[in-house]
């Protein structure tokens, strides 16, 4: 019998996940923020495979009655809280995985929530949301799951590996954690910043450019770090994304565009941190991070 999923974050990559895992028949329960109507939610995906509809069950976080296996996707910051609000239904085996942009939100859910040892993820997959319950699969993509200092696969990830194409365990998640943390500090502040889509980075000569400054200074920060594999031929890296997804927009020029917060504490904000730490200057990437972070609305309007 395959382990039943507790999806907590129903946005366009919570919701596609749901569907692969539904198109295997693996038993899985939304967890939405905002409750949804009485009865099952019909889920549709559209875009890559044509249309697929989905009846799926829902809880509240407030629910009763244990989780066994927790899927996170939930903006950086909502991850700790989120995890929090159905701590009550965790158990000292519990699976949580928890796959959102950047770093550093693992350590905050230990805080919020001790004694849990969360595995960690990270995908390329491309999907946003047209309607609450209506995403759209813009683009096929890689994932991968790990637990944080190695260790093998374990039973419940042969039905990942069944139901998500090109879905990999990864012995060195943290290193696929920094690599793409790296590519998206090099480019999602930028497109944020000037308004555009991803693929106007490589297209503009002066926006090329900023993009090898910060490409650089993003590789001696890592290196630094003890991350030299994650930020190997960078720039080539970050430019091959940014012809291969030139027509998207990235989550952070989204979340400016709709007034939200975005997750650069998580990106650029962690690469500054460790830099600090370091005692290396990163003043490309500062200069981003405060130029974005002053576009931001208030915690308190």
């Amino acid at each position: 019998m395959p382990a039943h999923w507790h999806i907590l974050g129903t946005g366009a990559m919570g919701c596609l996940f749901a569907s692969y895992l539904a198109r295997q028949r693996i038993p899985l329960t939304l967890l939405p923020r905002q409750p949804a109507e009485p009865g099952d939610i019909t889920l549709v995906v559209d875009g890559l495979g044509g249309g697929h509809r989905y009846q799926l069950p829902w809880e509240t976080a407030g629910s009763d009655g244990p989780i066994s296996h927790l899927l996170v996707t939930t903006k950086a910051y909502d991850v700790a809280p989120a995890v929090a609000s159905v701590a009550h239904r965790l158990r000292p085996d519990t699976v949580v995985l928890l796959m959102a942009n950047g770093i550093g939100f693992e350590r905050e859910v230990r805080a919020r929530v001790p004694g849990l040892a969360p595995t960690l993820g990270t995908t390329t997959e491309g999907a946003y949301r047209e309607a609450r319950w209506r995403v759209r699969h813009a683009g096929r993509g890689a994932t991968r799951i790990g637990l944080p200092g190695g260790a093998g696969a374990p039973a419940w990830f042969a039905n990942w590996r069944a139901a998500v194409p090109d879905c990999h365990w990864d012995m060195a998640i943290e290193q696929a954690l920094w690599r793409k943390l790296a590519i998206n500090c090099a480019i999602n502040p930028l497109t944020a910043l000037h308004g555009c889509a991803n693929g106007q980075l490589g297209a503009d000569p002066g926006l090329a450019a900023q993009v090898r400054a910060l490409c650089a200074e993003i590789e001696r920060i890592g290196i630094a770090a003890g991350q030299a594999s994650a930020v190997t031929d960078l720039e080539a890296a970050v430019f091959a994304v940014i012809a291969g997804t030139a027509d998207n927009q990235s989550s952070m020029l989204q979340d400016v565009r709709a007034g939200r917060r975005t997750e650069i504490d998580y990106i650029t904000g962690h690469l500054l941190a460790t830099a600090t730490a370091h005692g290396l200057d990163a003043p490309r990437n500062r200069e981003l991070m405060d130029k974005i972070t002053a576009q931001e609305p208030s915690a308190d309007a």
